[in-house]
């Protein structure tokens, strides 16, 4: 429900404002932010509308993104939105100072996550771990839904795909060739980080497959190449992926070593991938003829020079402190009319149950009421039901019970009983209800003569079949 939230709340402000901040048309405008178009929204005589129109929803989805990397440590704020515009005009605004130094980032790994990765460290920093959560080492929690976590990783793997590919803006000219380039070298490097945190976690455990380190392993390697995703060779996509797992496992334990408790691990896949993409760049980048992605410039490994390295150096530096700076801000001030952080009980009982009044079945739940029932006024949250039963389903069957234990009736007057003046659509309720079985022997009629013929029983089971006994037969 918190993305939701973000996404819902984000695109409102982003259309409202976002948008302006980061590629907006004005006399204002200046190197650090634009001021034009705000409720964007160009006239019909406007020739550039199709290009905005297609520029605003391809760009708000970037910048969801990063409003969500941020809700994955703490619940947010909508005004992520300003966190995140600014420094977004910064690399692909007309009006930047990055863009205008020659920096590169394709699709996003310092504008979208080293910006999102920074602003959850500051948030989980300012929110404090959880209760209990470094009580007994610093080991990861257990997963809340392992096979939800695996098929959120498919989700992201193959969106990935949409979101670099589709940074070329476009598929005219030579732009189509990049773009499938860009689909390659990010799966390619998705092997190369796969690889590298299977391996990472059976040496940890000895055998043994994390979850978690597989997940953020992966999502590690598609972070860096983010960044130069049609900048790169094969085998350079490869280790850019494998660098980037190995930083992004190896620095989740170093964080809580902190005592910063990032539940997801944002810090590292965004934050600390992010800064390896953003630098990668400076180092493998080709030049891709004839598009104008890196002015010209190539990186240090493939004889360009120092320039675009310093510049990508200085691109992730700003985008760190920014995202630190101005989360810091933004919270405390934030705290100082709205606490940040819930409420104890709240929090030991579960933001489910007592923001958005989902009742899991789990014993923790049940102990956790109950602990707080002395204590507390519980009167509101036990008569909540809970999630996937029918509430009219228990009557139903305490109906059952009663009349099959007490009043001794086969199941098909239970039945009856039960669906008496209810509507049951199109149906009536015999032809819902199993009907007795006719246990009279059968008789065929004889095709020569006009007569019956009974079938006696055999003592043979292999002639013929007894018929099975079924419980709920009268």
């Amino acid at each position: 429900m918190k993305n939701v939230v973000d996404i819902v709340l984000g695109g409102l402000t982003y259309w409202m404002f976002g948008f302006a901040f980061s590629f907006g048309r004005s006399d204002l405008n200046n190197g650090f932010i634009a001021l034009g178009d705000f409720f964007i929204d160009p006239s019909l005589r406007d020739p550039l509308k199709g290009a905005i129109y297609a520029a605003f929803i391809f760009q708000l989805s970037f910048a969801t993104t990063a409003t969500t990397i941020v809700s994955g440590a703490m619940a947010e704020s909508f005004l992520n939105t300003a966190i995140y515009c600014i420094p977004a005009g910064w690399i692909w605004g007309e009006h930047g100072f990055l863009k205008k130094l020659g920096a590169v980032d394709i699709a996003g790994s310092g504008a979208v996550h080293l910006l999102g990765g920074s602003a959850a460290f500051a948030s989980a920093m300012m929110l404090g771990p959880r209760l209990g959560r470094y009580d007994n080492g610093i080991a990861p929690l257990p997963l809340g839904n392992p096979v939800n976590a695996v098929m959120g990783l498919f989700v992201l793997w193959w969106g990935w795909l949409a979101f670099n590919s589709g940074s070329t803006y476009g598929l005219s000219g030579e732009k189509w060739h990049y773009a499938a380039r860009a689909a390659v070298m990010t799966m390619i490097s998705t092997f190369g980080g796969g690889t590298i945190s299977i391996f990472y976690t059976m040496i940890k455990l000895k055998g043994k497959i994390d979850t978690i380190d597989i997940i953020n392993g992966i999502l590690g390697s598609l972070v860096s190449i983010t960044g130069g995703c049609f900048l790169y060779k094969g085998w350079e996509a490869l280790l850019v992926g494998c660098i980037g797992s190995i930083l992004t496992c190896g620095s989740m334990p170093l964080i809580d070593k902190m005592g910063i408790d990032d539940p997801v691990g944002a810090s590292s896949v965004h934050g600390v991938a992010g800064i390896w993409g953003v630098i990668a760049i400076g180092l493998f980048a080709d030049d891709p003829y004839p598009l104008d992605t890196t002015s010209g410039r190539s990186g240090i490994l493939k004889g360009g020079g120092w320039y675009l390295f310093g510049i990508q150096c200085l691109f992730a530096c700003c985008i760190l402190l920014w995202g630190l700076t101005s989360t810091v801000i933004l919270l405390w001030t934030i705290n100082k009319f709205i606490t940040i952080r819930m409420d104890v009980h709240v929090e030991l009982m579960g933001a489910d149950l007592t923001e958005h009044m989902v009742k899991h079945g789990n014993v923790g739940v049940s102990r956790a009421v109950s602990a707080f029932r002395t204590v507390l006024d519980t009167t509101e949250i036990e008569k909540l039901k809970t999630v996937g039963l029918n509430p009219g389903h228990d009557k139903s069957l305490n109906m059952v019970d009663h009349l099959a234990k007490r009043k001794k009736y086969k199941l098909s007057r239970i039945l009856r009983d039960i669906t008496k003046n209810r509507n049951l659509g199109i149906n009536i309720s015999k032809n819902l209800i199993p009907r007795k079985k006719d246990r009279r022997p059968k008789s065929i009629k004889s095709p020569e003569h006009n007569f019956n013929v009974k079938l006696r029983p055999t003592t043979d089971n292999s002639e013929v079949p007894r018929t099975a006994q079924i419980a709920w037969m009268d």
